[in-house]
């Protein structure tokens, strides 16, 4: 007769261990919200870990909404009555009566990167031009008071360039003019903003500061001709989810009018 099989668990990884020590400690009162968490090389001392072991494990107190990064400082407690991220990215956008487009502003850490590119990926998809040649415009956005790393990326499809010319002129001119320059060429303007998220390549990790186990919040705002319910531009943002939130006002919209139905006679 075969013997029964034993089940075995599985230990958890041991950044997970460390970890869900710290967690609990936080919770029992050990580490106060606003208190500095141990740093790496003292928390490398205290489990016997290594570094990027060390590195991980904060990185999961981020995500369990127990802790924040703060640039210069270290890791911070937060209160464990539930938090939202501390970045608070707002993605609104407003018309004044005059016709003008005005955006939230923005820290900017460097000059924008202008550069032509070929569409694939979701901005292929979202405006309809798989492998058409675009304008790209990076930039790399900074909120000072938190240190959180965005990075923000215009593309511009050469057929928009080519109806509307001042595009290609400067193409790096800031977003709201963009909007301002297809409106003055006579485009009746809508907006829909795509949000998604996934783990981050390891460029992405590099340029915005992120640890193996953080996510990455993905936004696609396509502005599009509401005439014609076509296509104009693509925005993408990318923001650390552990300690960034997307804003939104919210315009209630009117629902399609329903088609009466006849009754069989």
């Amino acid at each position: 007769m075969a013997a029964a099989r034993e089940h075995i668990e599985r230990a958890p990884s041991m950044y997970l261990q460390v970890a869900q020590r710290m967690a609990t400690d936080i919770r029992r009162g050990r580490y106060q919200p606003g208190e500095l968490l141990p740093s790496e090389t003292q928390m490398v001392e205290m489990y016997g870990v290594g570094k990027h072991t060390a590195r991980a494990a904060v990185a999961e107190l981020r995500r369990m909404g127990l802790a924040e990064s703060q640039q210069g400082k270290g890791s911070i407690v937060l209160p464990t009555g539930g938090v939202l991220p501390a970045t608070s990215v707002d993605r609104s956008i407003q018309r004044t009566t005059k016709g003008s487009w005005h955006l939230p502003e923005t820290t900017e850490t460097e000059a924008p990167a202008v550069s032509r590119t070929a569409l694939d990926g979701p901005p292929a998809l979202l405006l309809g031009q798989q492998d058409q040649d675009a304008i790209s415009v990076d930039r790399m956005l900074h909120d000072p008071a938190t240190g959180a790393r965005m990075a923000h990326r215009v593309l511009i499809p050469l057929a928009t360039a080519a109806e509307v010319p001042t595009l290609a002129e400067q193409p790096d001119a800031e977003v709201s003019a963009l909007y301002q320059q297809l409106a003055d060429a006579g485009l009746s303007l809508s907006f829909t903003e795509h949000v998604t998220a996934r783990t981050p390549y390891p460029d992405e990790r590099t340029a915005l500061g992120l640890s193996d186990a953080s996510p990455l919040l993905i936004t696609y705002r396509v502005t599009a001709d509401a005439d014609q319910d076509r296509p104009l531009l693509c925005e993408e943002l990318k923001a650390p989810a552990a300690n960034c939130q997307l804003t939104y006002p919210m315009t209630p919209t009117r629902a399609p009018a329903k088609r009466a139905t006849r009754r069989p006679s």
